[in-house]
């Protein structure tokens, strides 16, 4: 049977899986391991859904959490993904690792997978399961933006007719960009689309405005025709038309991550301008690096993004860190262990590596406050990490943890104050920037640790691995 006739197939199979998870229990739960700015639990102890969320874990089982047990159904007034685009590759990120002690080229680690053994149909099943929990989840007045390629785009728009409705189709836009390879076998692909689709046909939408330069740059004086002038010459505003043409995220750019794929803010920041207000409830459920949800925050919208890869969560927490944001991070659980202590249960899916902290508290000087020093001593990653290195970057990786296991050290946190809930609510993060990294941290206060006189601390490393400690206070009289 050809790929065309077995499309019916897949989408009745999506919405016979759908019926069957929405009223029977799930093997995942999501439990809350982070807290930072003081968003994350209600009064109630259940994460605030209202506010920022990044969830670390299956997508599909994510957004059925949100249905069941959150009650979202209809909440996002905008899902945007950027899911697989079934190019049949794999795909790293790039890991620079400054050290001195120890001659290392970049190290490339896998990021995500873009391969399937049953090929296109085991692509659009996967995909077409998640249009319907992403239709359920989108408010009324609501809309889904789907980035694809040239690779699958045509099959995945007949699905999405069948579960949106074809009469809520809104637009197929084509971003273009000028970075790629070519070929001398046929024209340079050099765009992307986007469908744009409505949950129904009472869809918010906003006309942007752009230039359209006249003829030859020259005044038409046509009129009741408002015209402007620029360096190029004269032009008219007119709403933006459905190509547009925004360049990647260069590699000297502030914005770059290393992530493979990262796309540029000023592409999310038209899709938001477009059909979000302040305050609206966005998401993305193949989040990559963060883009929408850094886009969304500093746009004033509120964001909810999830991803199954550690690299790419490591990379969106230190974005939304780095601009100040306010969000709750829940992690993917058996839900068996849902009861369980909550340490337990907070435990990495894949495995914690092993940190050696130090840490001492004394008499700040004359002041009546005390002073809290805490030092990094050595850091080793999970083995979960060479999982996704091959054999020569595992070595190389081996080679230098012997030699200065720190510089692996992405960022790293403090908790002064651990909570019995198990929650992590960090009052600093060190951030490695281009200057490096600071392995110690210092803080003035009146008193520091638990009920025993610990305080915690946390370790992402330039893979996405991590480790947790809690350290015992030596307390300098």
């Amino acid at each position: 049977m050809s790929l065309l006739h077995k499309l019916g197939n897949i989408i009745d199979d999506c919405k016979v899986e759908y019926k069957y998870k929405m009223e029977n229990p799930s093997l995942w739960s999501f439990v809350q391991r982070q807290e930072v700015g003081g968003a994350g639990e209600s009064a109630e102890g259940a994460v605030a859904l209202e506010g920022n969320v990044l969830a670390s874990g299956d997508n599909a089982a994510f957004m059925e959490w949100l249905l069941r047990e959150k009650n979202m159904g209809g909440k996002l007034k905008m899902v945007y993904i950027d899911p697989p685009f079934f190019s049949n590759a794999d795909y790293a990120a790039e890991v620079k690792i400054d050290t001195e002690k120890l001659k290392l080229a970049a190290v490339k680690q896998k990021a995500y997978r873009d391969t399937w053994e049953n090929g296109m149909e085991e692509y659009l099943s996967m995909l077409a399961y998640r249009l319907y929990l992403i239709r359920e989840l989108l408010a009324d007045d609501g809309g889904l933006w789907i980035h694809l390629d040239w690779h699958a785009v045509h099959y995945v728009k007949i699905i999405a007719d069948e579960i949106f409705g074809q009469e809520n189709f809104i637009n197929e836009v084509v971003w273009t960009y000028k970075s790629g390879g070519v070929s001398k076998r046929r024209f340079a692909r050099k765009h992307d689309t986007l469908l744009y689709y409505g949950k129904s046909k009472n869809y918010f939408f906003k006309a942007q405005q752009e230039k359209s330069y006249n003829r030859g740059y020259k005044p038409y004086r046509f009129k009741g025709v408002k015209e402007y002038k620029d360096e190029l010459g004269w032009y008219t505003m007119v709403n933006k038309k459905d190509v547009w043409a925004i360049d990647m995220v260069g590699r000297t750019s502030s914005e770059r991550t290393g992530y493979a794929t990262q796309k540029p803010e000023a592409l999310l920041r038209q899709i938001l301008d477009s059909c979000t207000e302040e305050g609206d409830l966005c998401a993305d459920f193949f989040c990559g690096s963060g883009t929408l949800a850094a886009t969304a925050q500093q746009m004033g919208r509120k964001w909810i993004a999830c991803d199954a890869g550690r690299l790419a969560i490591a990379e969106t927490e230190k974005r939304m860190w780095n601009l100040g944001a306010q969000f709750a991070m829940v992690e993917a659980t058996p839900a068996g262990d849902a009861g369980e202590s909550p340490v337990s249960v907070r435990k990495s899916t894949y495995g914690e590596g092993e940190l050696m902290v130090e840490a001492t508290v004394e008499q700040a000087g004359i002041s009546d406050k005390k002073l809290l020093k805490v030092r990094l001593l050595d850091y080793v990653p999970p083995k979960a990490v060479y999982e996704m290195l091959d054999e020569k970057n595992t070595k190389a990786v081996k080679r230098l943890i012997k030699k200065d296991s720190l510089c692996l050290v992405n960022f790293w946190a403090v908790d002064r104050t651990p909570s019995e809930d198990g929650i992590v609510r960090p009052n600093q993060m060190i951030v490695r920037d281009k200057k490096g990294l600071t392995m110690e941290y210092e803080a003035l206060g009146n008193s520091f640790g638990d009920e025993n006189g610990e305080i915690l601390v946390q370790v992402w490393d330039l893979f996405g691995g991590r480790a947790s400690a809690k350290v015992k206070l030596n307390v300098i009289e």
